[in-house]
């Protein structure tokens, strides 16, 4: 089944939230990152996460994600529309360490426990909304529950979950947002509380393979629950090679003709997919005379 994100409300319009099922996207960001088993779950959780903050969005609407703690796998970038692509990269791929104490990936050592959580809002206006956390945990569930709370002013529950097999792939992936809408009474939120208390790790409903919608079941009661709308999710990158020559283009000819003498060409390489754009000394000529967009 291919990824998809189920939008909802709950409580008679008093909580939003957001689940998706995310395995395939996680798994072709796995493949072009070529990510070991930590560093897995640590991009996964991030990209399952920035795809339904994704799906809050509007139109051309656009998030940037950073997750820079201060542990080995560095900083974890993301970017995310309203249309469900979502791409992202971790600067040291190649982190990997044996199970916490509890079982699990131990994300937090990979990541950190300091550093910051940072959200670039680009939606469409002259300035950009930036909102930055730091990190509570290094986990990252728990570093955009903090980053809702305290950059947002929305009280959230964040949840996500990545299954990473024996040769390095993508078992299963998914997550959840809970939010707290204005005038939400205090009854609701301890029924909420009550019943995140209660659940099981979200890692476990996801190795169960249970759907988005059954998440957001198990998380608020199917009684209490109302689907809105459904949307599929992949990761997308939007490089190009025509991208790629306007960008050199843009250098100038001065530029371009250092790299024709000393280099005999020129490579391009993209963080988010890895693909590879090569220019040869021929290609670079054509380029040095159009004109930058």
């Amino acid at each position: 089944m291919s990824d998809y994100l189920v939008r909802a409300l709950a409580f008679d319009g008093q909580v939003r939230a957001y689940a998706v099922q995310s395995t395939d996207t996680v798994e072709e960001a796995r493949r072009r990152q070529d990510t070991w088993a930590t560093t897995s779950a640590a991009l996964g959780r991030t990209l399952t996460i920035s795809s339904m903050m994704g799906a809050m969005l509007k139109g051309e609407d656009k998030i940037t994600v950073k997750v820079e703690g201060d542990g080995p796998a560095g900083a974890i970038i993301a970017d995310t529309n309203a249309r469900g692509e979502v791409r992202g990269y971790i600067i040291n791929p190649h982190v990997d360490f044996d199970l916490n104490q509890n079982g699990k990936l131990d994300v937090a050592r990979a990541v950190g426990t300091n550093g910051t959580l940072s959200v670039v809002k680009d939606l469409g206006m002259k300035d950009h909304f930036t909102g930055q956390v730091p990190l509570v945990s290094g986990e990252i569930s728990e570093d955009f529950t903090y980053y809702f709370a305290n950059s947002e002013q929305v009280p959230s529950a964040v949840g996500a979950g990545v299954l990473v097999d024996t040769d390095y792939s993508i078992l299963a992936s998914g997550g959840f947002v809970i939010q707290m809408m204005p005038g939400a009474d205090d009854a609701t939120t301890s029924e909420i509380e009550r019943r995140l208390s209660e659940m099981p790790a979200i890692s476990s409903l996801v190795q169960e393979g249970k759907s988005p919608e059954e998440i957001l079941q198990t998380v608020l009661g199917e009684d209490k629950l109302q689907i809105l709308d459904t949307m599929p999710v992949q990761f997308k990158c939007h490089c190009s090679r025509e991208r790629v020559e306007v960008a050199i283009a843009s250098l100038g000819d001065e530029e371009i003709q250092r790299m024709i003498e000393e280099d005999q060409g020129a490579e391009a390489k993209c963080h988010f997919c890895n693909e590879d754009y090569q220019f040869d000394v021929n290609q670079l000529k054509d380029l040095q005379s159009q004109e930058t967009e």
